[in-house]
């Protein structure tokens, strides 16, 4: 038997289209039903990867009993996440209020007009149970206090949309500078990371620590940096065969994750250890670019160059069954070389899981495995190449956990500009290529000729972009027009902000609403003010619209982007993690703006040559002929690469040669 998901195409509807449970999606005639019958709404939300969505399933919407209670008092929706976060951003905000923490799965009871009233995340059996129980009680018998109680929530969740303006707000180091120490007291000195579990990534905390140390030359935070980038390549969250990082570690450790591998974070994991090599030269970290990549290639790629949203993170109905080895099978297919390769992966007790498994993980340096096993350290990255390569081929004959096929236009956005920023640190051809493929992509299928961009395509039906959408696509352009010096990048990246600021941005509030003003009205409309383990959609558009100013003299651009910065410098400064994209920007502020200008015939060679060797915050404007924008214009000399850097507009005399150039860069970020 089927319920009415059986025509739908998401890959997470699909996956509960068989359960007794008589879903429906979310629309119009759903939310209609709700108010005919007069019934409370079951909005349950996940994805696809979601483990714990899994056994939910599993214990709850797959048993007939619990089904029955289900079906004749609910009208039951079930919401992929990933399509649509903005229904997601609603009722988690109302699980949050109430309880104080959310994730997934996320279950929100609300009245037939679609406003909460309870909710929660994952529910045992008999627990669940009981909360049908009461709520269709309640409901049925004392109605007036669930409207009453709805009230209060959703006024709660429009208060929390008001922005935080502050009178006389200014920009100022001691923000960051507060913000860092406070930061500093959740630093795990020992395995990097927060002291604390689970760990995620959280890549953009990072990427503002990385630029954080940069210009303030923290050793704390680069220790840290170090610590955390390592321990997260070594550990069992990083997939020591087949390259790329599962969402989170579930251990201080970082050895045993939830093992769904998610496009978002490999895709900034990628953007984040390409600047760290950048500062660095780790080899390590090059290391874990070009595996990464090479994972999203091989199994995130769709022919014409989309990118998939994610890898379950069970396989045969087990979590963990693909990625996981037992000792007689390693001991089986590497014979006499056992020991050293036990060594090195930890198949030990540091590597053991549970039920004979063991994750594959490191935690010794490689010089020292290679003294203990008298082999050269050259020898023994051979050796352990060619370990890898057996066990990927043996793994590859496995059952593979379930894929995610959708391709989402902010995630595809994020990846865009990871393999752009690996190819400017790398040079890597292929990295050009495939950013520059995927970038074409997205314009052939999810930008419109209005000006708007599409989240999402399946089959015959799409779904409307939201803010993060345009906020990570804007990104990838103007990425993309680096690596090309092409300017039709950099218009189309001004074209879909120009869209944003008038259907999302309200500038009586001051505030970037998660929505487009056209789009389906929510019982709440939410905007996205904290970094998470992707940055809010507001915090990147504040940065896209801080550059735009600077390529397009626009200071309407910067005065938001200013407008919004200020909203949350508080809320920067008492905790740094939540807010670091904002952190980002801020620093961008606090420093000497330095925009590069290259024009000429050999752009590209000293872009790279540039971009390796330059401060985090410089912008860089490019072109091989004559161009009318700002930076550009009346520079172009035939048959001369001229270099010419620029401090918040003014220019230097231009020069010819790179090391004249970074001489200058240097000098005007110092002074």
């Amino acid at each position: 038997m089927s319920n009415n998901l059986i025509k739908e195409s998401s890959p997470y509807l699909l996956q509960h289209a068989n359960n007794p449970v008589n879903w429906y999606a979310w629309n119009d005639e759903t939310l209609a039903l709700a108010k005919k019958e007069n019934k409370l709404i079951l909005i349950s939300i996940g994805y696809s990867a979601c483990h714990w969505c899994h056994v939910m399933e599993h214990e709850s919407f797959e048993d007939e009993q619990v089904a029955t209670i289900m079906n004749e008092n609910f009208i039951n929706i079930k919401v992929d996440r990933e399509e649509r976060p903005d229904i997601d951003m609603v009722y988690m905000g109302a699980v949050q209020l109430m309880t104080g923490q959310g994730g997934w799965p996320l279950n929100c009871f609300a009245l037939p007009d679609g406003r909460p009233i309870y909710g929660g995340t994952y529910f045992p059996k008999k627990q669940w149970i009981n909360v049908l129980g009461n709520l269709a009680d309640l409901f049925a018998t004392n109605p007036n206090k669930a409207y009453e109680y709805a009230a209060h929530l959703t006024d709660g969740l429009e208060q929390l949309e008001i922005p935080k303006v502050y009178d006389g707000t200014s920009f100022e180091l001691l923000t960051l500078t507060n913000s860092v120490y406070k930061w500093k007291q959740s630093f795990d000195t020992e395995h990097g990371g927060p002291n604390r579990a689970p760990k995620f990534p959280l890549p953009n905390n990072y990427q503002f620590l990385l630029n954080y140390h940069f210009y303030e030359n923290d050793l704390n935070v680069k220790k840290h940096l170090d610590l955390t980038l390592t321990k997260m390549a070594w550990g069992g969250i990083y997939d020591q065969l087949g390259g790329g990082f599962a969402r989170y570690s579930t251990d201080v450790l970082w050895k045993v994750p939830h093992f769904e591998k998610m496009l978002y974070d490999n895709a900034q994991l990628v953007s984040l250890y390409s600047e760290a090599y950048k500062q660095t030269k780790n080899e390590l970290y090059k290391k874990i670019v070009y595996e990464t990549i090479d994972f999203v290639k091989r199994e995130l790629c769709n022919s014409e160059f989309g990118f998939y949203s994610a890898l379950d993170a069970d396989s045969e109905g087990i979590e963990g069954k693909f990625y996981v080895w037992q000792k007689e099978e390693l001991h089986r297919l590497l014979k006499n070389d056992f020991e050293l390769f036990a060594d090195y992966y930890c198949v030990n007790d540091i590597g053991y899981w549970e039920d004979e498994n063991y994750v594959l993980m490191r935690d010794t340096e490689e010089s020292i495995i290679a003294l203990k096993h008298n082999v050269s350290i050259s020898e023994l990255q051979q050796k352990i190449k060619a370990y890898n390569a057996i066990l990927l081929d043996v793994r590859e004959k496995r059952v593979k956990p379930g894929l995610d096929n959708k391709v989402l236009a902010s995630w595809n956005g994020l990846m865009c500009k990871a393999l752009a920023d690996a190819y400017l640190v790398f040079e890597e051809e292929d990295f050009k290529t495939l950013a520059l493929a995927n970038a074409n992509y997205l314009v052939k299928n999810y930008c419109k000729e209005n000006g708007q961009l599409l989240r999402v395509i399946n089959n015959n039906t799409s779904i409307s972009g939201f803010l993060e959408d345009y906020a990570f696509v804007i990104d990838a352009f103007l990425s993309v027009y680096l690596i090309t010096v092409n300017e039709n990048w950099l218009l189309k990246a001004k074209a879909l902000a120009d869209y944003t600021l008038k259907h999302f941005y309200d500038d009586k509030q001051n505030t970037y609403y998660f929505t487009d003003s056209s789009q389906e009205k929510l019982v709440v409309r939410k905007a996205e003010w904290s970094d998470n383990v992707i940055p809010a959609s507001s915090s990147q558009m504040a940065i896209n619209l801080y550059k735009l100013s600077i390529y397009f003299d626009d200071t309407n651009y910067r005065q938001i982007s200013e407008k919004l910065l200020k909203s949350v410098i508080k809320e920067i400064e008492s905790y740094g993690p939540g807010y670091s994209n904002w952190a980002c920007l801020l620093l961008q502020y606090l420093k000497p703006q330095i925009e590069v200008v290259i024009v000429g015939k050999s752009v590209n060679e000293n872009l790279v040559a540039l971009y390796k060797q330059s401060p985090p915050n410089v912008i860089f404007a490019l072109s091989d002929k004559t161009s009318d924008l700002p930076l550009l214009k009346n520079r172009y000399v035939e048959g001369q690469t001229l270099i010419y850097v620029c401090k918040n507009n003014s220019c230097l005399l231009p020069t010819e040669t790179v090391a004249e150039a970074l001489k200058q860069i240097e000098e005007g970020t110092t002074k």
